[in-house]
């Protein structure tokens, strides 16, 4: 039987500075609109059927951005939204969305959060989170290696549906050379969430966390860095709680499309059975994520 490949993490926009303060004028590849029709060839090439469009943007208007691009685009399996999870109206705020059965889930970017104790503490936040899960709603946790012990009792608490870890904790790769006691602590940081048996996590998003400005590709030592990565993912989580992610577009910054599928492809070819990999490339998405095809 073939293996169904699914793409765990997309971003798209109609590109306008102001929204997007991250984009800096050194990454000229991601100051455009970012179309579903852009990473099709990518995807087809791969012989990646399906995607999960996840927010980039924090305001009202993304999870309707992202859901009519789903309206219109089948292979965009699920959407995962941004909504101000501290507002006293939630429950009404997300009422406006029911019987959109492609919306899965919210991200809050907590990486950025000059005080991110606080906002994880806060009950406000911590009651939206609760709300979500309540009506089956995916949360995405998106935070920097050195951010992940102050969100594990976040993550403990919130444990009445899936919490979901991007881009692996987002690992400092590019400073691991000089550095090797950083490599130390995410790890057995990641392997004290993975403990959570409703946290699961995405390869994803590890590509640009090497020193892509300045090289065309990841290089050698990279390359088994992100490896590293992905099997001390593997022994925390196991094969069942791991999903492919491109991090589509950008993954761009430093390679290709089909550049971070192949990494993701050898990998998993030398590490995962049969089973394993299906699990890994669509299987695990479609049951975390309740998607269908």
């Amino acid at each position: 039987m073939a293996t169904m490949k699914i793409d765990s993490h997309q971003n798209f926009w109609h590109f306008e500075p102001q929204d997007f303060p991250w984009i800096s004028q050194d990454m000229p590849i991601l100051r455009r609109h970012q179309r579903p029709a852009d990473s099709r060839p990518g995807m087809d090439c791969c012989g990646v059927l399906g995607v999960i469009a996840v927010q980039a943007r924090c305001g009202p208007e993304e999870t309707d951005f992202l859901l009519d691009l789903a309206a219109s685009h089948a292979h965009i399996l699920g959407v995962v939204g941004w909504t101000d999870l501290t507002r006293a109206t939630l429950e009404a705020d997300l009422a406006r969305w029911q019987g959109q059965e492609k919306l899965k889930g919210f991200r809050h970017l907590l990486q950025y959060e000059p005080d991110l104790a606080a906002v994880v503490s806060n009950p406000a936040f911590n009651q939206g989170v609760a709300c979500l899960q309540r009506q089956q709603r995916v949360f995405e946790v998106l935070v920097f290696a050195h951010q992940l012990p102050t969100v594990l009792d976040f993550c403990s608490r919130h444990d009445q549906h899936a919490l979901v870890l991007d881009h692996v904790g987002k690992p400092e790769l590019r400073d691991w050379q000089t550095a090797p006691e950083a490599r130390r602590q995410w790890a057995q940081d990641l392997q004290q969430l993975a403990r959570l048996p409703h946290v699961s996590c995405k390869l994803s998003g590890l590509v640009t966390q090497t020193d892509w400005q300045h090289q065309d590709d990841p290089s050698v030592a990279d390359l088994a860095h992100i490896e590293h990565c992905f099997d001390v993912a593997l022994e925390a989580f196991g094969p069942e709680r791991l999903m492919f992610g491109s991090d589509w577009p950008v993954c761009q910054l430093a390679t290709a499309y089909q550049g971070v599928h192949a990494i993701a492809q050898r990998w998993a070819a030398s590490r995962l059975d049969r089973q394993a990999q299906r699990a890994f490339w669509g299987g695990n998405a479609m049951r975390i994520y309740d998607l269908t095809m």
